[in-house]
């Protein structure tokens, strides 16, 4: 019985919280920079790139030159989506960035208490 007590206590109190509160929020802020990187800011960049859509950029495995990715993967084909890659990789760095600022500025707060 000791250990279901201690969980009760380990489940209320508030760094769990906290710490649930911290990931819906995290899941939400992802669908916004997603949103930021794939609406926003890749298709200004594919229209200077000569009207690229970095979602279809792909190596077929098979040989045969696809225009779309899902065109490629229509047809069953293996694909290397790295278009896709590279969306992914510009929404880490943006959030990166975000995590990197939002500390940058708490430890700045923590510094003016002490």
């Amino acid at each position: 019985m000791g250990i279901i007590k201690e969980f009760k206590e380990f489940a209320v109190q508030g760094n769990v919280i906290d710490l649930a509160v911290g990931i819906i929020i995290g899941a939400e802020f992802g669908k916004i920079v997603n949103s930021l990187v794939n609406d926003i800011l890749m298709p200004p960049i594919g229209k200077l790139m000569g009207g690229v859509n970095f979602i279809d950029l792909n190596i077929s495995l098979d040989g045969t030159a696809y225009k779309t990715l899902a065109a490629a993967k229509e047809a069953g084909a293996p694909v290397i989506g790295y278009g896709s890659f590279l969306q992914a990789t510009l929404n880490f760095i943006i959030v990166a960035f975000c995590i990197f600022i939002m500390i940058k500025a708490v430890n700045k707060m923590k510094k003016k208490e002490a």
